[in-house]
């Protein structure tokens, strides 16, 4: 705790901007989903939770071609190109590469579960916003060194943060729009510090429990 305020401080004195959580746009994305869209998260989180360590390769390579469509929309504002073939280039390339830089990229997506954790901690906490990336940054750095030691764990842990994420967001969405918890459910999300990281890490500590047992049962299973 002493470095994390330390590096917060000094983020404090050298006048970085601000960094606070965009719940509102957190919020709108939530219920914005329709019901066959909110099923779909919580079909597909429920694989990704229990079984993620099945179909690790798979998630992988997704992400990173996510990823690469990102920087490819972002790469095509700086340049002003054609953003429909920038991007599908960028996916293309980071999907390839992910391929035979597998265990390189389960750390990497272990480090990223690792600074959501923290940072959803920090927020949980009610610590200030402002210095999150503090937070996330402990989190960031351990996952990723958990990663690289124990590559099983890093598996366990980014299958089950992101199936316990789309799991929340497609039950959420139900429970506003269908379930008449609208009012409710917008008071905690908006009004209860903890209330979104426990609803992700709870998901979370079952999908870990249960993945580990699977894999210890699982005797043709192989990194």
């Amino acid at each position: 705790m002493d470095c994390i305020a330390i590096l917060a401080q000094t983020s404090a004195g050298s006048g970085a901007e601000a960094v606070t959580i965009p719940v509102q746009r957190i919020w709108e994305q939530i219920v914005s989903l329709n019901l066959v869209e909110a099923l779909t998260f919580i079909s597909f989180g429920t694989v990704c939770l229990l079984y993620g360590w099945r179909v690790f390769k798979i998630l992988v390579t997704i992400c990173f071609a996510l990823l690469g469509l990102l920087l490819g929309v972002w790469a095509n504002k700086l340049i002003g190109g054609n953003v429909m073939w920038l991007s599908i280039i960028c996916m293309v390339i980071l999907a390839v590469l992910s391929v035979p830089l597998m265990r390189w990229g389960v750390s990497v997506l272990g480090a990223a579960a690792g600074g959501v954790l923290t940072g959803g901690g920090w927020l949980a906490l009610n610590l200030p916003q402002q210095y999150i990336w503090a937070g996330a940054l402990v989190g960031v750095v351990a996952g990723g060194m958990i990663s690289f030691i124990v590559f099983k764990v890093a598996v366990i842990l980014f299958t089950s943060l992101g199936g316990s994420g789309l799991m929340v967001v497609g039950i959420m969405a139900v429970l506003y729009q269908y379930m008449g918890a609208a009012e409710k459910l917008e008071e905690f999300v908006f009004d209860v510090k903890w209330f979104l990281p426990a609803a992700l890490l709870a998901p979370m500590v079952v999908g870990v429990i249960l993945q580990h047992k699977f894999i210890k049962g699982a005797q043709d299973w192989t990194v």
